[in-house]
């Protein structure tokens, strides 16, 4: 009897449970860690050659620390919360009650720490499958609601594809909405010589504490913005990137993709999502490999979009509801 094409097996990486998705024929394999649900590497036969496009955690104490937020499966909100405060339904929440200063805030949600639950695993000849759930997302200070979540990441011939499934499990309306946190790379090197392409419209303008401005004045026509306007392919270059991009245009097929590629070699990569918006970074400010990989992030909704009110209607979950976010990587060579 022939082997598979794909498998599914759980493993370890010194004290962290992982889960090892392997594309046998195609040569690719994922290794996706149980805390935070975040996918550690993504290796590829790129031209004979193994190749990790992903630039995540490299050992379990960087899995345990989260350094960079990398891969971060970020809900019920993500990027910052402006000034860890936020009003819904007419009650003002405090994320961070009784810090002043310097260090209140709060970012990318409260699951990077979960240990998620080994939920499914299963591969045959069309693809390998996880799925990894936690409901860690309990009632807490500043966030008095209850959300359920299941992470699904399938390796199958088209790449990787990851499905977010967020369920309101309390009883009341809750805010939520989902992003994610990759970052990639497609050659050695710093990133200074790839090109990207973000299919947006419109920069999200922020102030110096990365929060979009007020009302109108976020959004910026990138007509008016060339610096940071990558709607057709161009070299990065000394670019130095943390920017949310919006009114982002689909392909024929419904999906949007932001395209990284090294046109050394010619190979590329897209990630894709069918809704929401881009946030890009060149990773400046990273504590290692600093401007060695691009964190592409889709995300549902804009950061802060709790205190947005072009937002609520998008971040609000009613009680028994759920709400689902499709994105992923696909290959491009």
């Amino acid at each position: 009897m022939a082997a598979m094409r794909y498998t599914a097996r759980p493993g370890r990486l010194g004290d962290q449970d992982i889960v090892v998705l392997t594309d046998v024929d195609g040569g690719r394999c994922i290794r996706v860690a149980r805390r935070g649900a975040a996918l550690l590497s993504f290796e590829a036969d790129v031209d004979g050659v193994s190749r990790d496009l992903a630039g995540g955690y490299a050992d379990a104490a960087e899995i345990a620390a989260r350094p960079g937020s990398r891969f971060a499966v970020m809900v019920p909100f993500a990027g910052r919360v402006a000034d860890a405060r936020y009003t819904f339904d007419g009650q003002m929440q405090d994320l961070a009650p009784g810090v002043t200063g310097v260090d209140r805030g709060s970012r990318h949600g409260f699951v990077r720490d979960a240990d998620f639950e080994l939920a499914g695993l299963e591969a045959d000849d069309d693809s390998a499958r996880v799925t990894l759930r936690t409901d860690a997302i309990r009632p807490r200070p500043g966030y008095p609601y209850a959300i359920d979540l299941s992470v699904t990441f399938v390796l199958d011939y088209a790449g990787l594809s990851l499905e977010a499934c967020m369920r309101n499990v309390g009883d009341r309306a809750a805010p939520c909405f989902f992003g994610w946190h990759p970052y990639f790379r497609v050659a050695d090197g710093e990133v200074d010589g790839w090109e990207l392409q973000i299919p947006a419209q419109t920069l999200i303008r922020t102030g110096a504490d990365l929060i979009a401005l007020a009302g109108a004045e976020a959004y910026v026509a990138l007509d008016d913005a060339p610096a940071l306007d990558f709607r057709e392919p161009r070299r990065i270059g000394d670019s130095i990137i943390d920017q949310g991009y919006t009114d982002l245009e689909a392909d024929p097929d419904g999906r949007i993709r932001t395209r990284l590629r090294d046109p050394a070699s010619g190979f590329g990569i897209a990630v894709w999502q069918e809704h929401g918006v881009m946030h890009a970074f060149t990773g400046d400010t990273v504590s290692r490999d600093p401007r060695r990989a691009v964190a592409l992030e889709p995300m549902e909704c804009m950061a802060d979009a709790f205190n947005r009110p072009e937002c609520a209607a998008a971040v609000r979950l009613e009680p028994g509801a759920e709400r689902r976010f499709r994105c992923g990587l696909e290959i491009d060579s």
